[in-house]
């Protein structure tokens, strides 16, 4: 892909609200989006920026089987599923020991998950 239709990619993706398309963008052509990043507008270069910070802090970022085990989450807890939320939790320790993992568990997943000792209370 050339680098000008990749900055058009980019911006048309956040522009859209499109921000997964753009993550995956801006995480396979990070270095070429940096060095360039003038050419993005500027919610893009925003989004870059946050990226980029997360790089240096040494975070990587969830991927897709891990942020769909969150939901599954979210999904036994708003059912109060207890069961089904022990059998998904198991071995699935290093998740939930990720600080951006928590922040995509909603309050009945917190509090049950928090209940179970498998998070810290907070």
């Amino acid at each position: 892909m050339q680098k000008y239709e990749l900055f058009k990619k980019v911006n048309k993706s956040v522009e859209e609200m499109d921000l997964v398309t753009a993550r995956t963008y801006m995480e396979e052509n990070f270095e070429a989006l940096d060095e360039n990043k003038h050419q993005l507008n500027r919610n893009a270069r925003e989004l870059l920026k946050f990226f980029a910070e997360k790089r240096e802090k040494g975070e990587k970022p969830l991927t897709r089987q891990e942020l769909s085990d969150l939901n599954s989450m979210n999904i036994y807890s708003t059912r109060f599923d207890v069961r089904g939320l022990k059998l998904l939790i198991k071995d699935k320790e290093s998740l939930l020991m990720k600080k951006e993992a928590l922040g995509y568990l909603n309050s009945d997943a917190k509090t049950l998950l928090a209940g179970m000792g498998a998070i810290e209370k907070g």
